[in-house]
């Protein structure tokens, strides 16, 4: 078993393969390949989530046995790469005393053993079984049409590494189970499969419009109706241009599936039956799915839409809120009130993706017709930047020969190794304190100015990179993820009068920390260390010290301008962490009830602490 890179690592070719773990590969076609690929995949994923949310664990030599005393036996594990931040590298799961002979256990045994230990015997432990085959079937499907389709890189960098994303978290044990959607509707909404399909389109009356803009350009302001009718597009050869509207009637985008879904609910179907709303069909140029599903971006255009989608996606059925929507406005004014400006002089290279204009529909009582709205969000890149999500920057790709790929940030390492003619852990850690310059940096500068803390977990966090594949800028995206701290109420109040009043936006100090501590460090710098150790690019433990350096002077610089979590990681020996297995196992949906009880905390060891 490694715990560690050895140093230095030798520069391993551009094609390189990462062996899938687990069992040895079975007999059969490139179909059975692919579910081998993804079951495994699974399996590791599960374990991981396990190890974390109801450790501590610990191998013994290079074998790590998880009891299950529900059961009356135990799993053992071999284990490659045991890792400070939960991301191991594990080998084919068996049980105890079975020998290595017995076929190895699918993800789906794995996950009714583990629902079983958790005490979710009934229907909670029963959707984890079946969530977590949906997960293995469509992953097994994605891999095969990589396999079958190599991606077409370089018509939109951004859109490439959107739907980059094959295998899903590492530390999600259902990724891309998504309940209700058929293989067909997959094949046109899925951005694994690099679908693309127009936008359905609604005439609402003004009567039961509901928007909100601050999108302007050249000073002046952009309405919410007019920035949908620009996305509406031009007619094209096989699709006319959408009827005219009706005097006062605006146009709202919904997404096809979710059209379907809302006409069977009695507020929408009325609204259809009055005339208020009109069902003008699918219009305009193909859009295109990212990593989100739901969000869609189409090359050229100036908006991405966060559309309204009721399917369950990781711990949601993503349907916006109407407090997220006016919370993206809400945060677009609040930077336009001069907070962009500071943050912009100390961290030039850093932004939020702004979400600055919403429109939706209420009922005639005035209350909001759920799923029925649309997030107008600002496209701010360009086909030929190189940005991706952090996600998919770090995450093993499937091979064509039933293997894990290397990562494309194992790519980029090499590379950056070959040209400079330095060792590649060397090279990597170089790149990872680039990374906390240009993007945590900025992230932790705006929590101790402004008392807003960002939900930077590794989806929501867009790295910029230079022609040579350096961090090189960040964004943040996401209208749901902001935490304004109660302790500064006052000053986001005098930058926004009335600011959180209808986005329900402020938290209490403590919630924040918790919440902060573990999408920005937890899930998104300790998962880019696991990330670079689970495939061998660097020593965690080096990585983790380079990491306390860098908080070190944040926790004891000046009083004013110094947030709280950098003293909380350095001196806590325990931190609180998502649990996405028990938030399963417990049926609980992230976007409903109050935030400090969406989802399960656990706590763990703090790497840092060390």
């Amino acid at each position: 078993m490694s715990t560690t890179a050895p140093e230095p690592l030798p520069p391993a070719p551009a094609e390189a393969r990462v062996p899938a773990q687990g069992g040895p590969p079975a007999p059969g076609g490139a179909d059975a390949a692919c579910h081998r690929l993804a079951d495994r995949v699974a399996v590791e994923t599960l374990l991981c989530c396990w190890t974390r949310e109801a450790g501590p664990f610990a191998p013994t030599g290079e074998l790590l046995r998880v009891p299950l005393p529900a059961s009356g036996t135990a799993l053992t594990v071999p284990v490659h790469h045991w890792s400070a931040t939960g991301r191991h590298r594990l080998g084919a799961a068996r049980l105890e005393g079975a020998g290595d002979a017995a076929p190895p256990l699918d993800a789906v045994t794995v996950a009714a053993l583990l629902a079983r230990e958790a005490s979710a015997g009934g229907p909670e432990g029963t959707e984890l079984v079946a969530r977590v085959a949906d997960s293995v079937r469509r992953t097994a499907c994605y891999v095969r049409d990589r396999r079958e389709r190599p991606a077409d890189a370089g018509r939109d960098l951004f859109l490439d590494a959107e739907q980059a994303l094959v295998l899903g978290h590492p530390l999600h044990p259902t990724p891309k189970s998504r309940e209700g959607l058929t293989e067909t509707e997959d094949r046109c909404y899925a951005p694994e499969l690099r679908g693309s399909f127009p936008l359905h389109w609604l005439a609402v009356a003004p009567s039961v419009l509901a928007a909100d803009s601050a999108w302007t350009e050249a000073g002046r302001p952009v309405s919410a109706p007019r920035l949908t009718a620009r996305l509406a597009g031009r007619p094209t050869g096989d699709r006319p241009a959408l009827p005219a509207l009706p005097d006062g009637y605006a146009l709202l985008p919904v997404h096809p599936w979710q059209l379907r879904e809302v006409r069977r609910r009695p507020e929408a179907a009325a609204l259809l039956d009055a005339g208020l709303l009109r069902d003008l069909g699918a219009h305009g140029e193909p859009w295109h799915p990212t990593s989100s599903v739901r969000t869609v971006h189409r090359t050229g255009a100036p908006a991405m839409l966060k559309l309204s989608l009721a399917l369950r996606i990781t711990n949601s059925r993503r349907e916006n809120l109407r407090k997220e929507l006016h919370r993206g406005v809400e945060v677009h004014r609040l930077l336009r009130a001069g907070l962009a400006a500071r943050w912009r002089a100390a961290h030039p290279d850093f932004d939020i993706v702004r979400d600055p204009a919403w429109i939706a529909v209420d009922t005639p009582d005035g209350a909001p017709v759920p799923g029925l709205d649309a997030v107008v969000r600002h496209n701010p890149f360009r086909p030929a930047d190189d940005v991706s999500c952090v996600a998919a920057l770090t995450a093993p790709r499937p091979g064509r020969d039933g293997t894990l790929a290397q990562s494309r940030l194992a790519d980029i390492l090499t590379r950056l190794a070959r040209r400079t003619g330095r060792p590649r852990g060397a090279v990597a850690a170089e790149w990872f304190l680039r990374y906390l310059e240009h993007l945590v940096r900025p992230v932790l500068w705006l929590d101790a100015e402004a008392g807003i803390a960002l939900e930077a977990h590794q989806q929501n966090t867009l790295l910029l990179l230079d022609a040579e594949g350096w961090p090189a800028g960040g964004r943040y995206r996401d209208n749901q993820g902001y935490y304004f701290r109660d302790s500064r109420r006052a000053g986001l109040d005098a930058l926004l009068p009335g600011v959180g009043a209808a986005s329900d936006t402020f938290v209490a100090d403590a919630v924040a920390d918790e919440r902060f501590a573990y999408y920005l460090a937890v899930n998104n710098v300790f998962g880019l260390v696991g990330a670079l150790g689970h495939e061998g690019l660097a020593d965690e433990r080096l990585l983790l010290a380079a990491f306390r350096r860098f908080l070190a002077p944040l926790a004891a610089g000046p009083a004013r301008g110094r947030g709280t979590l950098p003293g909380h990681l350095l001196d806590s020996p325990v931190l609180r962490c998502k649990a996405n297995l028990l938030t399963r196992l417990h049926g609980l949906d992230e976007l409903a009830g109050p935030v400090d009880t969406q989802s399960v905390y656990v706590t763990v060891a703090n790497p840092l602490h060390a």
